[in-house]
């Protein structure tokens, strides 16, 4: 039985953490390093701090927000948003970053993926790849760019299975169609994603309910489940969601 990650989300823009629904409508939440303590302190596996508008804004994620963030926890973070090369991957892993997430850089170049798979080891790589279904489809799904602004007509499990062969630790894949909803992950995208491919899958994108948690691992195969809302406002705890994994048979880390 493979033991399931529980990962806390934390959005950063201007150096806050923020929330929104479908990628807009953003809401302060508040300074990252103590959010990351706090996380530490429930439970957290691991934390992922995402830049969302790093990327679009042309800059990098914010450096020394997250080496602060760190310095102040023992868990793995993973940093995305805005890093383009194997340099800017560097810094992060010299600020004590454990793992990196790209996106927009890796579908306009994928050889970045290789690149940083042989220089700094496929575990340190996350492939975050956001998604939408194409109109009038329900089980094909696009690959968005520039934070989940922009369709480039690739084929999301395509996209999935070329980032597998090109040396990516992990894949993160979003739906756009239910981020920040609550009411539950795209499973049909997960468990095609996650049959197509035998590197870990972490769910993300809608979860509203112990039960949407417990059903990416169940019905959508993922290896771990990332969420957002949920912690922030405090209608769950990660202690809560790996107590109700354990009533129900899946193996958390203690």
């Amino acid at each position: 039985m493979k033991t399931v990650t529980i990962l806390p989300c934390l959005d950063i823009k201007d150096g806050r953490v923020v929330k929104g629904v479908q990628f807009v409508d953003l809401k302060d939440i508040g300074d990252p390093a103590e959010a990351a303590k706090s996380y530490e302190e429930q439970g957290a596996d691991e934390l992922v701090f995402l830049d969302i508008t790093a990327t679009v804004e042309g800059r990098d994620s914010s450096l020394e927000v997250m080496r602060r963030a760190a310095a102040g926890v023992n868990i793995p973070i993973c940093v995305g948003g805005g890093i383009r090369t194997v340099e800017d991957m560097a810094k992060y892993f010299d600020a004590g970053i454990a793992k990196v997430s790209v996106n927009t850089a890796a579908v306009k170049n994928p050889e970045l993926i290789s690149e940083a798979a042989k220089r700094f080891g496929s575990k340190k790589i996350v492939v975050a790849i956001d998604v939408a279904k194409f109109p009038g489809e329900e089980t094909r799904w696009e690959v968005l760019i520039n934070g989940g602004k922009t369709g480039t007509g690739m084929d999301a499990l395509e996209w999935a299975k070329k980032c597998e062969s090109l040396g990516a630790g992990a894949l993160l894949p979003t739906s756009k169609d239910t981020d920040g909803a609550k009411s539950g992950y795209d499973l049909a995208m997960l468990r095609v994603l996650t049959k197509s491919v035998k590197i870990p899958v972490i769910a993300s994108g809608g979860a509203g309910t112990l039960q949407h948690l417990l059903e990416a691992v169940t019905i959508g195969g993922a290896s771990a489940v990332l969420a957002a809302s949920v912690f922030h406002f405090g209608e769950l705890t990660v202690s809560q969601v790996k107590a109700f994994f354990k009533k129900n048979g899946i193996a958390v880390r203690d």
